[in-house]
């Protein structure tokens, strides 16, 4: 029998790619999708890849928990899904009394990432944490980019990693702002929050290290370029540094490393995230690595999809192209 999912906040970009990816996976089926913008509308119409018949609803949060589902995916913005999340644990209480588990509950917000009571998962760096916890927070997408891309060589620095982060305009969802206003966009480069950026708080406290970060917001629609300063505490070579990354991600299929800084237009639509451009100073006392990835995917949906694959007791890869 197939895996039942309810997905929470599917208006979105994320919401979309969450469909598509459920879709695609042997063992889930989606048994409902919760829109207040969509409610009545058919899913397959605005989610070409989805077949049947099922519609979007408008569900409170104690209509959403009488659900019988194996797991719910929030993709709310932050401070959004608390109501949700109070509704299903008490609806799991009672389903308990009748031995039905709680479903699993991924919440994509940045509601839990700092509560040492979720699973934070980022499963390339945080895999050994998890043992069966049903409640899963999903880190942000900078955030993704900026761990995968310094972690490796966490151990060798000397101060607080640099930061320099861009991301196409879906980053900034779909209510309309500055940051996905295409009109103000074109031909420019938009910085904003740059100082405690929550990411930049999120990975500081996941490396247990200060880090600084400086986002920014490109005219293009998806993905990440994260080009990050190192210093070191000993001189390294690059040849030193980039079997670093290659013996720490060896065997993940999710992370690419490769020599040349990647480009972001060739991690659009991927799962993945590529790491390379290592450059070394003359004095090799400093790194500047690059990564990319698609926000939409590993920096939201695939990992949401990794993570559900884990707490649902699938290969963690089920579903989601290397």
């Amino acid at each position: 029998m197939k895996k039942t999912v309810g997905l929470i906040g599917a208006r979105g970009h994320t919401g979309a790619e969450l469909i598509r990816l459920i879709a695609g996976h042997p063992g889930l089926e989606l048994a409902f999708v919760s829109s207040r913008e969509l409610a009545g509308e058919r899913v397959t119409d605005h989610n070409p890849g989805f077949s049947g018949e099922l519609r979007y609803e408008n569900l409170a949060p104690e209509a959403a928990a009488l659900r019988c589902v194996d797991a719910v995916i929030l993709a709310l913005p932050n401070g959004k899904g608390e109501p949700f999340i109070e509704a299903l644990n008490a609806a799991g209480g009672t389903q308990a009394e009748s031995d039905r588990q709680s479903p699993v509950i991924v919440d994509l917000s940045a509601d839990h990432r700092f509560d040492s009571g979720w699973y934070y998962g980022l499963p390339e760096l945080t895999r050994q944490r998890y043992a069966g916890q049903r409640r899963i927070s999903n880190p942000g997408c900078y955030a993704t980019a900026m761990q995968l891309a310094i972690a490796p060589l966490v151990g060798e620095l000397a101060g607080p990693p640099q930061c320099f982060g861009v991301s196409g305009y879906s980053g900034a969802g779909t209510t309309p702002s500055d940051k996905n206003d295409t009109e103000k966009l074109r031909d420019n480069l938009m910085p904003y929050a740059l100082t405690d950026h929550i990411h930049e708080r999120e990975v500081s406290a996941q490396l247990g290290m200060p880090v600084e970060f400086m986002p920014h917001v490109a005219p293009h629609f998806r993905g990440i370029t994260m080009t990050i300063n190192l210093w070191l505490r000993q001189p390294m070579s690059r040849e030193a540094v980039r079997a670093k990354y290659l013996d720490f991600y060896g065997a993940e299929p999710l992370v690419n490393i490769q020599d040349e800084a990647p480009w972001v237009s060739r991690i659009a639509g991927r799962n993945g995230a590529a790491i390379g451009g290592f450059t070394v100073s003359a004095d090799r006392r400093r790194v500047v690595v690059v990564a990319t990835l698609d926000n939409l995917l590993k920096g939201a949906a695939s990992q949401a999809m990794q993570n559900l694959n884990r707490a649902l007791g699938f290969d963690e890869m089920t579903g989601i192209e290397a």
